[in-house]
């Protein structure tokens, strides 16, 4: 046998309102069919179909929490519906021959609504038990396809999430140590620009910090970062390089992968505008089109034919667009006449 801690407990859980009503109805409709070929008046059948539907009722739930072990489950429960038919109308016709047994086998009217009874249950019962258990397999294999679901969809935010602060554990000592070694440079070299340089790295790392986590990076605080590591690249070539930010106020709040636009920003500065004899600009500027939004990085450098080859940068921020809004993100980079580069983001905002 297959035993529960708690068969009581376990018996009425899966007696549900559902089950009760449907029970209740099939007898009230036994109840209708049968009042005109019986003696006893209708509340009398009625009753005595309502004790033995529940009782079956019980009978079938019972045979689900506890059965022999070996047999499946389905087959106890019809089973124990079958041998449970005749015993509940013979227990429904003792109260009316006052608990004697014996009277009920006595008289012949009674024998035989015994016997019809019993025959109409035994042959009504098991077919709704066996549509009981269809729609409870059916049930329950709904219930395992949400289930797994649920589950893979947690796994793959999980791998997903990893897989995530796996390229920004990438990409944030990048761009900290190219800007240390800028400084660095400066520092090494006696430069007289090396205090404002250092008063710029201190608000460039002031936007940076709180960018690490990258959880509540929007597209405003990296427009925030992007100026001061902009205002650094300055004070590094004040007389190469030219700079503007422009983000529409309304995408301030929108949801944006942390350090994103900094990746194409710090492009620009290496591959663009710091080969170039004569320096350039670089406009940042972010807008609206339609359902997307679009982030260009335009420089005026020396252009895609003479940069040199880039590196982690640019793949793991299409990696991380991709993973961030879905296939409908991703990086574009097109050449800029009469010589730079535009590289541009474009997503649909969550």
């Amino acid at each position: 046998m297959e035993p529960h801690s708690d068969p009581a407990g376990a018996l009425f859980s899966t007696i549900t309102v559902r089950a009760v009503l449907i029970t209740l109805g099939v007898a009230f409709v036994g109840a209708v069919a049968l009042n005109p070929i019986f003696a006893p008046p209708f509340s009398v059948v009625l009753g005595r179909l309502l004790v033995i539907s529940m009782l079956l009722l019980i009978a079938f739930r019972s045979a689900a929490v506890w059965h022999p072990r070996g047999v499946p489950r389905w087959l106890a429960q019809v089973l124990a519906v079958v041998l449970a038919a005749p015993l509940a109308t013979f227990i429904v016709y003792l109260p009316s021959v006052g608990g004697n047994a014996a009277e009920v086998l006595r008289n012949e009217g009674r024998v035989m609504g015994f016997i019809f009874i019993t025959v109409l249950v035994l042959i009504l019962a098991p077919v709704l038990a066996m549509g009981a258990l269809y729609r409870e397999r059916d049930a329950q294999a709904r219930n395992d396809r949400l289930r797994f679901e649920l589950e893979r969809s947690t796994l793959e935010k999980q791998a997903l999430d990893a897989r995530l602060r796996l390229l920004h554990a990438q990409i944030e000592p990048h761009f900290l140590f190219n800007t240390l070694s800028n400084v660095q440079a400066l520092v090494e070299s006696g430069s007289a620009q090396a205090a404002p340089v250092l008063k710029s790295l201190t608000a460039y790392l002031r936007a940076a910090m709180p960018q690490l986590d990258g959880d509540a990076a929007t597209l405003g605080s990296e427009a925030r970062l992007v100026r001061a590591y902009l205002d650094l690249m300055h004070m590094r070539m004040p007389d190469r390089l030219r700079h503007a930010v422009d983000i529409a106020p309304e995408l301030g709040p929108e949801r944006f992968p942390s350090m994103a636009l900094l990746t194409l920003v710090e492009n620009a500065v290496q591959h663009g505008i710091d080969p170039s004899e004569q320096g350039g600009s670089i406009d940042v500027r972010a807008w609206r089109d339609g359902a997307m939004v679009r982030v260009a990085v335009t420089d005026t450098g020396v252009g895609i034919s003479e940069t040199a080859t880039p590196g982690t940068g640019l793949a793991n921020l299409r990696t991380r667009l991709t993973a961030f809004y879905g296939p409908d993100a991703g990086v574009a980079l097109s050449e800029v006449q009469p010589h730079g580069v535009r590289a541009e983001l474009y997503f649909r905002p969550a």
